[in-house]
């Protein structure tokens, strides 16, 4: 049942819709980018600076199975991840999470970070603030 909600839930965010008060964005239609530096990580960029006067972000990142959102930090923003579905580990300046649906990590600015998806791979919805793009 567990993993059914989670196919639901995973489902409703990548078919839903974002609203503001000058737009609509339908996620369906948004594209997915290639991360610049990491294979195999993509992001769908829901919520970008231009819409929150650069106050804050909002995208879904898919890392795919086995794949690595290696060691990084944000100079500067702090970052909030939503797992949505999957699994995998997260290391946070050096501490192991186990990254599964429901869990919700905040990373503070400068903080190194690094999440490993598992065999299934995983979505993540990722916040910025300030924005990342």
């Amino acid at each position: 049942m567990k993993k059914v909600l989670e196919n639901i839930f995973l489902s409703n965010v990548l078919t839903g819709i974002v609203f503001s008060t000058n737009e609509e964005k339908v996620v369906g239609n948004l594209p997915w980018n290639p991360h610049a530096s990491f294979k195999g990580v993509y992001l769908k960029h829901l919520v970008v600076g231009k819409d929150t006067d650069n106050k804050l972000s909002c995208h879904i990142v898919k890392i795919e199975p086995q794949c690595v959102l290696d060691t990084h930090f944000h100079d500067g923003k702090i970052e909030i991840h939503e797992v949505v579905s999957g699994s995998g580990k997260m290391n946070l300046d050096g501490k192991e999470i186990d990254y599964t649906p429901g869990k919700i990590c905040i990373i503070p600015a400068n903080i190194p970070h690094k999440v490993v998806a598992g065999k299934e791979g995983m979505y993540i919805l990722a916040k910025f603030t300030s924005a990342l793009l």
